[in-house]
């Protein structure tokens, strides 16, 4: 098997140390592993079979930019904090290679044109006002059109992100696998406007209305300043992200051993 490996903090001496043993061992294993620059995701190896995402779910989406348009499965090494996307420790990591006992699960990514490029996330893209003036966003579902949110912004997330910013304004948590986008505003100012759950395969624009002359467009890692004056259109996209799974992973169990679900005295916990 050919691994490509995506060091997130080459700057940190425990990450190069703990990403040259794992290495090492796969080495002498029969694996033949390589490593990625950072500064040139299109250095991915043509006969790459998995990319080893090393840090924390930063690295994991940037890794999963490389890899999800070419098809080559990601597994993530947990270095970081949190680690949602990137939950696995080097050594189990090194177990599960060795031994085969992994499976691979699609996660959905969402396609966004806006600016003239078209953008890919595989967590959420967030449309935000650029200076001091509230942000209306008007939304369109399959041609149904909303009344205008005003505020800081409008967050569409897929279930991937849905522990991600979209938890942080208010929005559900929702299993990896479900077939549904989340929209949540951020910082509204209506009291009667909330987060809504919508199919996946629906056809979504977003228009402007603001006294500043560009918004913010992020599409995980990607930010630029797009004109007020543009219409953002989002879908699924073409082609999902394949997600190294390894055997006992659950995203239940992660929900309680990193958010704290159901942290209470009566719990036991």
């Amino acid at each position: 098997m050919n691994i490509s490996v995506l060091l997130g903090k080459a700057s940190c001496s425990r990450a190069v140390a703990v990403t040259e043993e794992l290495c090492a061992r796969l080495a002498d294993a029969g694996f033949t592993v390589v490593s990625l620059d950072p500064a040139r995701p299109d250095s991915l190896p043509p006969d790459c079979d998995m990319l080893l995402s090393i840090g924390g779910d930063g690295t994991f989406l940037l890794a999963a930019s490389i890899a999800a348009p070419a098809g080559v499965p990601v597994l993530g090494v947990n270095l970081g904090r949190m680690g949602f996307l990137s939950d696995n420790s080097p050594e189990s990591v090194a177990k599960a290679l060795l031994s085969g006992r992994y499976e691979i699960e699609n996660r959905i990514l969402l396609q966004a044109e806006a600016g003239g490029k078209v953008y890919h996330a595989l967590n959420e893209v967030v449309l935000s006002r650029s200076g001091s003036a509230m942000l209306g966003v008007e939304l369109t579902f399959d041609g149904k059109k909303l009344p205008a949110c005003w505020g800081d912004g409008l967050l569409i997330s897929t279930p991937s992100g849905s522990t991600a910013y979209s938890l942080s304004v208010g929005g559900p948590i929702v299993i990896p696998d479900a077939k549904v986008l989340i929209v949540a505003p951020v910082a509204p100012h209506n009291l009667n406007i909330r987060p809504i759950i919508v199919p996946r395969e629906c056809k979504i624009t977003l228009s402007f209305l603001s006294r500043d002359p560009y918004v913010k467009f992020s599409a995980d890692n990607n930010f630029v300043n797009i004109p007020s004056s543009e219409t953002v259109r989002l879908s699924m996209a073409p082609f999902s992200l394949k997600r190294v799974k390894l055997e006992g992973d659950s995203f239940i169990k992660a929900l309680s051993d990193k958010l704290f679900w159901g942290e209470d005295k009566r719990n036991g916990r």
